[in-house]
């Protein structure tokens, strides 16, 4: 038993090593992965480091889009929002208001009424010329009976004639009085096309008494009301109204301004312009010239041009007060405006005009054509689009491809 016991103490004194050694060789693996990951890390962050302390830290901004391509503004105006039809609404006639039809700021058709003036005089008149044309009707039937009669004995006294049992004499009575007839026939259709048109003409006198819109359009102001005289001239002093509403056609608005006359050769047909209504001076609105009227005002020294609106709007009022730019179109070689940049952006040397533009994280320097400058922006005709970030104020010594950092907040 002493033995056994010995024995295996021995076997258990020999196999406490063989654990410790296994566990030893997997804590050591794991501290050389350990050491390893920490270096790939130190060396990531030290790559990092030294990147960023290579770049260029630079400030940047977007180029913008031209407002118009091909534009550069070439003139400022001031004017305002017209219509081209505007009408005060009066009646043909003179007479007392009835009634009145519309409201203020209300839209109509044309054609549709919008007023009416005492009709019981015209109306009279208007049914003794219809009971006119009956009676020409009536006379005009009794002639025609009568003549017919006449030509049914003309014709008996021109058979019996043949048998000599009547005189030639009554032959020619029955043909005189057949003649005779004929002709009161023709003037009894005289006098019913006189009593018809005469008709027409107190229908169309009664017509003339509804005052109706003379193109469709919306009404500005309600000028007379029932009661009241209107009259199309000026009498009756002044308790004749000479008209009942203002009607304005909405859909011929568009832009008069005065432009002097020593900047007139700026302006020509068909040129863009951009126009900003006083009551809403951030709202851009596309324009063009539609016409330069042919004559000067001397007191003012203006000519006066027509801008006709591209897409009307309800904002859009008569009589609101508006600035116009105009747009000088194309550079005298063809080419239009693609974006604006800061001028801080642009860097002139003897090699030319250039700006660097961040692609990447690296400066791109790009040749750019350059066009007019206004508000702290230049026009680039060529080497920018817009959307690319430039670099403003480019430091000293930057170079195409160089590694830039964006400054936070640029």
């Amino acid at each position: 038993m002493s033995l056994d016991e010995k024995a295996l103490a021995a076997l258990r004194r020999t196999g406490e090593p063989a654990v410790d050694v296994y566990e030893t060789r997997s804590d050591r693996r794991r501290r050389l992965w350990r050491i390893a990951a920490a270096a790939a890390a130190v060396l990531i962050l030290a790559w990092l480091a030294a990147s960023l302390l290579r770049a260029t830290q630079v400030e940047v901004a977007t180029a913008e889009p031209a407002e118009e391509p091909g534009a550069t503004t070439v003139l400022n105006a001031s004017g305002y929002v017209v219509a081209r039809r505007l009408a005060t609404v009066s009646s043909k006639v003179t007479g007392r208001i009835e009634s009145v039809l519309f409201e203020e700021g209300v839209s109509v058709e044309a054609g549709r009424e919008l007023a009416r003036l005492d009709s019981a005089a015209a109306l009279a008149v208007f049914r003794v010329a219809e009971r006119q044309q009956d009676a020409a009707r009536r006379q005009l039937t009794e002639t025609e009976v009568r003549l017919a009669e006449a030509v049914r004995e003309r014709d008996r006294a021109r058979a019996l004639k043949v048998e000599n049992l009547v005189s030639q004499s009554a032959v020619d009575a029955a043909e005189a009085e057949t003649a005779a007839l004929a002709a009161r026939l023709d003037s009894a259709r005289a006098e019913l096309a006189v009593a018809a048109a005469g008709v027409r003409v107190r229908a169309q006198d009664l017509d003339d008494l509804v005052i109706r819109a003379p193109f469709a359009g919306v009404i500005l102001s309600k000028d007379a009301q029932p009661g009241e005289m209107v009259s199309p001239i000026s009498a009756g002093g002044g308790f004749t109204r000479t008209g009942i509403a203002t009607l304005v056609d909405m859909d011929s608005r568009e832009i008069e301004v005065d432009v002097n006359e020593a900047y007139i050769n700026r302006v020509h047909d068909g040129q863009r312009a951009e126009a900003a209504l006083d009551a809403y001076p951030d709202w851009r609105i596309p324009c063009r010239v539609t016409a330069i009227v042919p004559a000067a005002d001397r007191q003012k020294a203006t000519v006066r041009v027509r801008i006709g609106i591209d897409e009307l709007d309800p904002r859009i009022l008569p009589d609101m007060g508006v600035k116009v730019r105009f747009f000088g179109g194309q550079t005298t070689d063809g080419r239009g405006t693609l974006a604006r940049v800061a001028v801080a952006a642009v860097v002139e040397s003897e090699g030319g005009t250039h700006v660097f533009v961040v692609e990447e994280a690296r400066a791109r320097r790009r040749s750019v054509a350059l066009g007019a400058e206004r508000d702290g922006l230049r026009d680039v005709l060529e080497g920018v689009q817009p959307g690319e970030s430039v670099v403003l104020k480019p430091p000293t010594g930057l170079d195409d491809g160089d590694r830039v950092h964006i400054q936070p907040g640029a």
